[in-house]
């Protein structure tokens, strides 16, 4: 009885623990997060594919827990038991433990080390008979399983006979049946299916197999990577970790825990050899560098450049035999490999070098190693569009900065001990007045947080971090999601990681003598003006004794790994920081009280898991009014000019890591390919970010100061200055009258979720615009640097999140460019000019007539910059006020100088797209209608695409009025330009319908006298309206997004994502798949990670074929961006950059104007339509067989517009 007692509660409790227990990383994720904890003590719940997954291996722990327990009752002799609650932890040994714990071992190897403890006798019952039953049916299982996978000896030969056939096939041409292709929809099925592995070996032949196209006529296309799995990405990190920490026991032990197994060999690759190879090549162990490549040599793996180098160097710091270094170096010959690349392909340190030169002039006496001459971008094929830019037919000079070479030198010493530091703590510009009660709180409160009492359990290295504590007190009222904060502390350690390799001495040191020297190229004072910022770089590269790309050696740590340690980090701050529960200084005893909380919310139908303060902290950190602020240095403008970018993983800042293309995380497919470009292909991009980080900026101190004082005078809405969290509405009150009705409950919950998330918004725009504000007072005298970078589709952006030209009207007003200009002739039109166009007051006039206007009004403006919260505040009421006021303010300094044409302007002046993506579109269809109503066309004043649709839809309204349809008679009066203006500016980048409807719907609501009751009829029709209006007007616009989509569309169906390249020969790929969910477990909860950019998933299709058509515009506009960029750069102009909004001196606008359109007249002068053809099924590597294939091909017809005309268009960028 005691025995069926103790099964019934065993099956019942504990077979969820074990099947959960057993949990692998891998582990799908099957809904939303879960609230579930490892803690011991609480109940579980595992669903049914769940116990499916992990039933064999639960079972073979449970008949062994089983066993123990009869022997144990038949020994004792307890005639009844009754057991409600048992918990089983497995004996593992201590290796065994640290390599579950890191997600690192199969699934084979834990049950062989369960199968390994001690097994109990057998007794001989009727029970025991039972047991040995199911054990037999068990390993009868496995045997099966076994005979399968022996099976596979079969399909290889199969396969290899398959192979001649199809290649037999492909040479002998059969009319009547085509050649089978990879990228048919449907293949013919074989009448025995092989297993799946073997299925996917016979498609990568057939792709190999498959007729190339010829793509020599136009760029080079990187060739497709071999993509490591997430599992290889896990091992390698914590190989690197391990050998970081200098434990090569443990790394060793980790390698061969898979090496050892004959399915754990394949997740083993070169790179991982190679970490540790260079580790034990650092100790001088020629006995674990043999080792090594034997088991490269048995794994199947050929030792690489890295591989060689590691093993020389070993054996010049062990001074081997002359034997031993010859046979290397003739092994090194059998597999192609140069000597001299050791020296030039791989980024070694001077002292290594010297290392590996040492053993290899024991065998070769008279050995050195040649030198690098820097890569010349002439001497590459460049595209068209940059011959003459890259030309050296005639002297070069380039412009410099106005500051001189002492001062720039001072400047780099300033951020490296600034990114040596990692954060910078600086002041707060909101000022709270500090009340009698307030200052216990204070003393409370600093320094350091010492109210807070910190756990045994933390980390001493942990806790000391201001960007952790930070972390603590940056937590909002509300909280902020576990998955957020999760992945930011996993960052920041990864970051911190990396900034700690790169500040090695002999790293360091380099670097700094690199930048010294090619400050000579920037400063005023110095005469080197002759090449370009990335061609210096690399001459220095050429010359120094080591490589930067040492810095750049990034380790990447998984997604996985980095939610993992972040997990830890935050159980600890959960379980580990206390606060007195009472702040009141009186009390005598206190009770210490968690400062941090996990509850859940829910966002929709998913259970979200937050991290929420106490509220006796928001109160302390409330009332101690703290005036600080604490931010990592990678999110603060630079203090000097940023380093040039010379490949995809080296520029921007000194020491902080940055990918030349950002993506998110987990996403792998866009570095690789530029990782992947041939040399100098990327030249052009990368010279275009550098120009753009080379622009020095400084702090408008008039406008900071006075948007500072309205900002801690509780704001103001009409000037998009935030107020304070405290203006929160106030939620009504919980109380309800007994009687409450249903409906009444339910709207009090409404109003008190509204005021929740009203509050909510009002935090996260307080506090955004006080990280603006303080940034720039922090930097109110000194100059800065926004390094830039740029997303997958080739758009630039400032690394510097929170402050720079890219933000609100509020920042962009207190931004002056460092370097000031005189205005010159027409420096003060352009200025008066300009302040109009930001006004939004004279969109349809002429410029002569916008600058009348800005004679006549000119009192206004004198009275708004001398008098702004006191005078008649004209500047208040136009759409870019704070810009109108910063205008306003240059103007009348301009006219009151005694020279306004010798004036200094450090004023940027905008030149904005007449709706950039139709423009685009236009010039690829030479669509002559389209190209006028978007200013292609020269015209006396600007044409209004948007007034041009809102006329056609009010014409079209009247016929159906007049035809008696209801909707269009309640329409009457009521359309306009702004009705329609973000409908026709989003249809281009690819807006549904249905989206076009809410943004009409949203307009609607805006208009106090339209009724209420007809709001989603008349924007259903006013939707179709629009984008029947817009097919009318843009035809063949029309027709190339069409024709855009459903190539992207065929595309992804094949299995494949949409690429193609740039102008400029920039990669790019979408990256856009089916969402793959993971649960990772923890103690607090949970954590399911989606993730749709995962290369070995298939291909999102909706998401391909939607995006294709706007991202392939966004490339063609930072083409454009990009071509103007180095253009001005030649000629000596200052230019910055908001997408399709040039920036530049009021002197100089006239100059950047005629650049601006030659270049576009250029770009759209290639063949981007049918180059773009040729590439879309390259990637694929289809047959001319294939069905889809004339889809591609099939360009829509294009017009005969003259692109020359562009040139003489006043109005195409104004």
């Amino acid at each position: 009885m005691s025995v069926l007692r103790l099964r019934a509660s065993l099956l019942r409790r504990g077979a969820a623990r074990l099947g959960r227990a057993l949990r692998t990383e891998d582990c799908p994720c099957s809904g939303p997060e879960k609230g579930t904890s490892w803690t011991w003590g609480r109940m579980y719940s595992v669903n049914a594919p769940e116990q499916d997954r992990r039933r064999d291996a639960g079972q073979v722990e449970l008949l062994e827990v089983l066993e123990a327990r009869v022997r144990q009752l038949q020994t004792e002799n307890v005639s009844e038991v009754t057991i409600n609650h048992v918990e089983v932890t497995p004996l593992r040994t201590s290796n065994q433990k640290d390599l579950q714990a890191l997600g690192l071992m199969e699934d084979g190897a834990k049950q062989d080390a369960s199968n390994s403890a001690q097994m109990v006798h057998k007794v001989q019952t009727w029970w025991v008979e039972k047991l040995n039953q199911e054990k037999s049916d068990l390993n009868k299982r496995q045997k099966d399983l076994e005979v399968k996978l022996k099976n596979q000896d079969f399909w290889e030969s199969q396969l290899k006979k398959r192979e001649k056939a199809f290649v037999a096939r492909k040479l002998k041409p059969k009319p009547s049946k085509p050649k089978p292709s990879p990228c048919t929809k449907k293949a013919k099925r074989e009448e025995q299916t092989p297993p799946p592995k073997m299925r996917q070996v016979k498609k990568d032949l057939e792709q190999k197999s498959s007729s190339a196209i010829n793509l020599n006529s136009f760029k080079q296309v990187p060739e497709k990577v071999v993509r490591p799995s997430r599992k290889q990405v896990f091992i390698l990190a914590c190989l690197e970790c391990f050998i970081s920490l200098d434990q090569l026991a443990q790394a060793n032990n980790l390698l061969l825990s898979y090496f050892n197994r004959r399915l754990g060999q394949k997740h083993l690759t070169l790179p991982m050899y190679n970490s540790l190879l260079k580790a034990w090549a650092k100790k001088g162990s020629l006995h674990q560098i043999s080792t090594l490549f034997s088991m490269m040599n048995e794994s199947g793996l050929n030792p690489d450049l890295v591989s060689y180098a590691a093993a020389l160097e070993c054996m010049g710091r062990m001074d081997a035999d002359f034997n031993l270094i010859k046979r290397c170096l003739n092994q090194m010959a059998q597999e192609g490999l140069k000597v001299e690349n050791l020296f030039h392909h791989l980024a070694l340190h001077q002292q290594k070098k010297m290392i590996i030169l040492k053993a290899i002039q024991k065998v070769e006496p008279e050995f050195s190693p040649p030198l690098l001459l820097p890569s010349s971008s002439h001497n590459i094929t460049q595209s068209p569009l940059l011959r003459d830019f890259y030309s050296k037919e005639e002297p070069v000079s380039y412009p410099k900065l106005s500051l001189p070479l002492l001062e720039l030198q001072e400047r780099f010493q300033q951020q490296l001990n600034l990114e040596s530091a990692m954060t910078i703590t600086i002041d707060s510009v909101e000022k709270k007045p500090l009340i009698k009660k307030n200052f216990h709180a204070v003393s409370l409160y600093s320094p350091a947080a010492s109210v807070l009492r910190y756990n045994n359990l933390i980390y001493s290295a942990f806790v000391p971090s201001p960007s952790s504590v930070q972390a603590l007190f940056n937590l909002p009222p509300h909280g902020d999601s576990l998955v957020h904060l999760v992945m930011d502390l996993g960052m920041k350690v990864y970051n911190k990681n990396l900034i700690q390799m790169n500040m090695k001495s002999f790293v360091l040191d380099e670097l700094k003598k690199k930048y010294m020297n090619y400050l000579h190229l920037l400063a005023k004072d110095t005469q080197l003006d002759s090449c370009l910022p990335r061609e210096h770089w690399e001459t220095l590269e050429s010359e120094g004794t080591s490589c930067s790309n040492f810095l750049t050696q990034e380790k990447v740590w998984p997604d996985v790994l980095l939610v993992r340690l972040g997990t830890q980090l935050i159980e600890i701050l959960v379980q580990s920081i206390y606060m007195p529960n009472s702040l009141s200084p009186s009390q005598a005893t206190k009770r210490f009280i968690p400062v941090l909380y996990h509850v859940y919310s829910f966002l929709s139908i998913k259970q979200i898991g937050f991290i929420k303060p106490h509220p006796s902290f928001i109160q302390l950190v409330d009332e101690a009014a703290y005036t600080t602020l604490t931010f990592d240095v990678s999110v603060m403008p630079m203090l000097c000019p940023p380093i040039p970018w010379t490949s995809p993983n080296f520029g921007a800042y000194v020491l902080h890591p940055t990918k030349l293309m950002r993506c998110l995380d987990g996403t792998v497919q866009h570095q690789q390919l530029l990782e992947s470009c041939p040399q100098g292909q990327l030249n052009a991009v990368l010279d275009a970010l550098t120009q753009l980080g080379n622009c020095a900026w400084k702090v408008n101190q008039p406008v900071l100061d006075l948007v500072i004082s309205i900002f801690n005078a509780k704001g103001n809405k009409k000037l998009d200055v935030p107020p304070p969290v405290s203006e929160a509405p106030t939620p009504p009150s919980y109380e309800l009258s007994k009687g409450a009705s249903s409906s009444e409950k339910a709207k009090l919950r409404r109003e008190i979720a509204q005021c929740h998330k009203t509050a909510r918004e009002m935090y996260s725009l307080r506090m955004d615009a006080l990280y603006k504000l303080s940034i720039a007072h922090h930097l109110r005298d000194q100059i800065f640097w926004f390094p830039h970078n740029m997303d997958f589709r080739g758009r630039a952006y400032p690394c510097p999140p929170h402050f720079n030209h890219l933000g609100s009207d509020m920042t962009r007003a207190i931004l002056l460019f460092a370097e000031g200009k005189p205005l010159g002739p027409n420096g003060l039109d352009w200025l008066k000019i300009h302040l109009i166009n930001l006004t939004g007051l004279k969109k349809k006039e002429s410029l002569q007539a916008r600058l009348a206007y800005a004679n006549e009004i000119l009192e206004d403006i004198l009275d708004s910059a001398d008098n702004p919260l006191t005078g008649r505040k004209w500047w208040m009421d136009v759409d870019e006020p704070w810009q109108a006021l910063a205008c306003c303010m240059e103007i009348a300094n301009a006219i009151r100088s005694p020279d306004p044409t010798a004036y200094i302007s450090h004023f940027p002046i905008h030149q904005d797209g007449s709706c950039n993506g139709l423009q685009h579109y236009a010039a690829l269809g030479q669509d002559v209608i389209g190209a006028t109503s978007v200013n292609l066309m020269p015209c006396d004043v600007p044409q209004d695409v948007y007034s041009g649709v809102a006329q056609l839809v009010e014409e079209l309204r009247k016929r159906d009025a007049a035809e008696g349809k209801s909707i269009a008679q309640v329409l009457e009066g009521f359309i306009n330009r702004k009705l329609v203006k973000q409908t026709v500016m989003t249809v281009v980048y690819g807006v549904t319908k249905y989206g076009g409807r809410l943004q009409i719907e949203k307009r609607l609501k805006e208009l106090d006298d339209f009724p209420k009751e007809h709001i989603w009829e008349a924007s259903l029709y006013l939707s179709q309206l629009v984008f029947s209006s817009l097919g009318e007007m843009f035809s063949t616009t029309r027709e190339i997004q069409d024709w855009l989509t459903k190539s992207a569309h065929v595309i992804s169906k094949s299995g494949s994502a949409v690429q193609w390249v740039t102008p400029l020969g920039l990669p790019i790929i979408q990256p856009y798949h089916k969402t793959q969910k993971m649960t990772i477990p923890g103690n607090l909860q949970s954590l399911c990670l989606s993730s749709c950019s995962d290369v070995n998933q298939k291909p999102n299709t909706l998401k391909q074929k939607n995006a294709f058509p706007p991202n392939f515009i966004h490339s063609l506009d930072s083409t454009h961006m990009m071509l103007t960029a180095l253009s001005c750069h030649r000629k000596g102009l200052t230019f910055v950059s908001v997408h399709d909004c040039f920036w530049t001196h009021a002197s100089t606008v006239d100059i950047m104007n005629e650049v601006c359109r030659e270049q576009f007249v250029n770009l759209h002068s290639q063949p981007i339509l049918q180059d773009l053809s040729k590439f879309l099924p390259f990637p694929l590597g289809c047959s001319e067989q294939w069905p889809h294939r004339l889809i591609l091909f099939s360009i829509p017809p294009i017009g005969n517009l003259d692109l020359q005309k562009v040139k003489e268009s006043t109005y195409f960028f104004s």
